[in-house]
């Protein structure tokens, strides 16, 4: 059992509480490890505000990197001191989406009591089966991935969940093909990466729609061929105009309704819309299912990209080492977990594309 330093939500919609919690020692199949960079996603602060519930006390955080610091029992293909990418993605290994290569929809059971307790003995979750922010986590073995020790940690963490998610909803959800166009709505951290994804994936045009002119602006810096301001009357008409007819996909990247709603007029004749912003729980979007229907089109959840992080990491940070994947550029700041609300905050103003909390090297 080790004491580590940790951000714990303790009301939803109040501060995080800087605290010393402890952290008992990797079981079989699980990996220690000592973090130095952990980003702040948005679904970080949806689950802070109590937009989806949840049991309380919390330590949230889930798109981060880090150095193994020990093993347990069973684990193989890692070493203490290895850099290694930390997600959510965790794979029982035996359910259908688990052995049909659809790990983010694993249905296996979880722990019901995690590694974190408080000074006091009582449980404190590990939310999303991550618990980043903290100094160290443990997990189990097939929620890391080793990565080159060159890549720097910041890079590393956002493979854990923001690259692969936008990517991911470009190359393995949609299956987007070369020369077939896309819109992205929404243009914060997510979005931008699936701007990266439909540019790799050799579309012919990538149109951003966003609210705010300097993240269109953003946007054409990472492959978006042309830009509408959502707030322009009938958007999708902008959008028709640009690209001469309708999109292939259309990627909803935030969890605005209004996002959802207008989606489908953004579509061409047998085009889909994929859903990857998370909206609050009991949310509700409308319709006309009978464009759907007459025009062949249709709509599908991307759940983290569809990735296989195995597959997708080392693919995608290979991209970055030849200088084809935007990485460096995604980081907004970095501050200390000690002032991890003020990155909050400020991840919650719109403006930041990934607020990282980066730690303190060891000794």
């Amino acid at each position: 059992m080790k004491t580590i330093k940790a951000a714990v939500c303790r009301a939803f919609g109040a501060p995080l509480t800087i605290e010393e919690i402890s952290l008992r020692d990797p079981l079989a199949g699980e990996v220690e490890v000592t973090l130095e960079a952990v980003a702040i996603c948005h679904s970080d602060l949806v689950f802070a505000e109590g937009g989806w519930g949840g049991p309380l006390p919390v330590v949230l955080g889930h798109e981060a990197s880090g150095r193994v610091a020990a093993l347990g029992p069973g684990v193989a293909g890692l070493s203490p001191g290895d850099r290694v990418a930390v997600t959510l993605l965790r794979s029982c290994r035996h359910c259908t989406p688990c052995t049909t290569g659809r790990v983010a929809l694993c249905e296996g059971e979880r722990p019901a009591v995690g590694p974190l307790s408080a000074a006091d003995g009582s449980p404190i979750r590990q939310g999303m089966a991550c618990g980043a922010f903290a100094e160290r986590v443990v997990v189990d073995q097939s929620q890391v991935v080793k990565v080159p020790d060159t890549t720097p940690p910041e890079a590393a963490a956002l493979m854990a969940c923001g690259v692969i998610t936008g990517v991911g909803a470009v190359v393995n959800t949609a299956r987007l093909r070369a020369g077939q166009d896309a819109v992205v709505i929404g243009a914060g951290g997510v979005g931008l990466n699936a701007i990266q994804g439909a540019r790799i994936a050799g579309a012919r045009r990538i149109v951003a729609v966003d609210l705010a002119p300097a993240k269109l602006e953003a946007a054409r810096a990472f492959g978006a061929t042309d830009t509408v301001l959502a707030t322009d009357a009938a958007p999708w008409d902008r959008v028709h105009e640009a690209l001469g007819r309708g999109a292939d996909a259309v990627f909803v990247t935030v969890g605005a309704i209004p996002a959802f709603d207008a989606a489908p007029r953004y579509l061409g004749t047998g085009g889909q819309v994929v859903m990857i912003g998370l909206p609050h729980s009991g949310a509700m979007s409308t319709y006309e299912p009978v464009m759907l229907a007459s025009l062949g089109q249709s709509m599908v959840g991307s759940k983290m990209g569809d990735a296989v992080i195995r597959r997708d990491i080392p693919w995608m940070l290979d991209l970055y080492e030849q200088g084809r994947l935007k990485l460096d550029e995604l980081i907004s700041a970095r501050w200390p977990l000690e002032r991890i609300n003020e990155a909050m905050a400020d991840t919650r103003a719109g403006s930041a594309r990934r607020n990282v909390i980066v730690f303190p090297s060891p000794g």
